[in-house]
């Protein structure tokens, strides 16, 4: 239970004593956004008519190089016009990255533009967007392939281990919430079924590579036709076609998944090759997701996310195991 309150009014203090660095007064409105990975500020300066994000990081979650790597990344799409996305915002002394205290701790902190939008629905709209979703997939997995990355350039690796072994990133989804014997079974299985699909699948580099992986609904923005990307936190090395399983990350179960997958693929094959076996392993990667939310929703109990998802994703997730073991996937 990291976020409570308590905790929260000490980053948003913190926050308010960092805000000269970016020539913003300490009087300015300081406001949570989301609580997730990290904890997500709006900042409004009325005086200056100035608005921008500040994102406090999670404790000994990500590394400075790490952060900077994802920063390098993000400037580096905007400079080459690849995706629309907040502009990273330097101090007055032209770093990216500053600390504020909590106590005694340091909270690496970033901030970034004011961007206006709100994420698309899913439903008949959202498969609009989901199209020119994998058009930008598409463009990101391109740029990821051809940049030169800086030699310090260190992000996390998303494979197999990470997502569902011994010391995943997220937890164990053996803890999942409300998992009974039956279902623990069920995802004992599907766990092995997908160790052994994934080692088959592989990892070469024109399927593992730079992804976004987590460009879920809430981390898109839309704005009358443009769609815009934000939070690339989790960005690391996976596959490409997880990017699509990331994308639809607490909507698996439901029937318009099929539809925004449709679309996704077309959307992607207007820009670049994604081929019949890339499409047939994303029911693979989709499953592999929802298991690492399951553990993610358990070990961020405290989050309005996993609050709000609660023991009926658990049984949800046993569901699309049954029918992943079925081939009905």
């Amino acid at each position: 239970m990291l976020y409570n309150q308590d905790f929260l009014d000490r980053l948003a203090n913190g926050i308010r004593g960092a805000l000269p660095q970016w020539s913003i007064s300490t009087g300015a409105t300081v406001r949570l956004l989301t609580i997730s990975e990290n904890a997500t500020y709006l900042v409004i300066d009325e005086a200056t008519d100035t608005k921008m994000i500040v994102r406090v990081h999670r404790p000994a979650y990500h590394t400075r190089e790490q952060i900077l790597s994802e920063l390098a990344w993000i400037e580096a799409l905007r400079a080459d016009g690849v995706v629309e996305t907040p502009r990273p915002l330097h101090t007055s002394e032209g770093a990216l990255l500053t600390t504020i205290f909590d106590g005694e701790s340091k909270r690496f902190v970033v901030a970034f533009e004011f961007m206006s939008g709100a994420e698309p629905d899913s439903d008949a709209d959202g498969i609009k967007w989901y199209g020119k979703l994998g058009e930008i997939n598409a463009r990101l997995h391109q740029h990821a392939r051809a940049w030169q990355k800086p030699e310090s350039f260190n992000r996390k690796v998303w494979n197999f281990e990470t997502i569902l072994g011994e010391n995943a990133y997220w937890g164990d989804w053996r803890n999942a919430l409300g998992l009974k014997a039956d279902g623990r079974a069920i995802l004992e299985r599907t766990h092995d079924r997908l160790a052994r699909d994934i080692a088959t699948y592989g990892t070469n580099p024109e399927r593992f590579g730079l992804v976004h992986c987590d460009m879920r609904a809430a981390n898109l923005l839309v704005d009358g036709k443009r769609l815009a990307v934000i939070d690339f936190d989790d960005c690391g090395l996976s596959w490409y076609a997880y990017d699509f399983a990331a994308a639809i990350s607490f909507l698996e179960a439901l029937p318009v998944v099929d539809a925004l997958k449709a679309a996704w693929v077309e959307g992607y094959r207007s820009v670049a090759p994604f081929s019949a076996e890339d499409e047939a392993a994303l029911p693979m990667f989709i499953m592999l997701r929802r298991m690492q939310l399951t553990a993610w929703v358990a070990s961020h109990a405290e989050t309005p996310t996993a609050q709000e998802m609660g023991t009926g994703f658990t049984d949800g997730t046993v569901a699309l195991a049954e029918r992943y073991l079925t081939g009905n996937a």
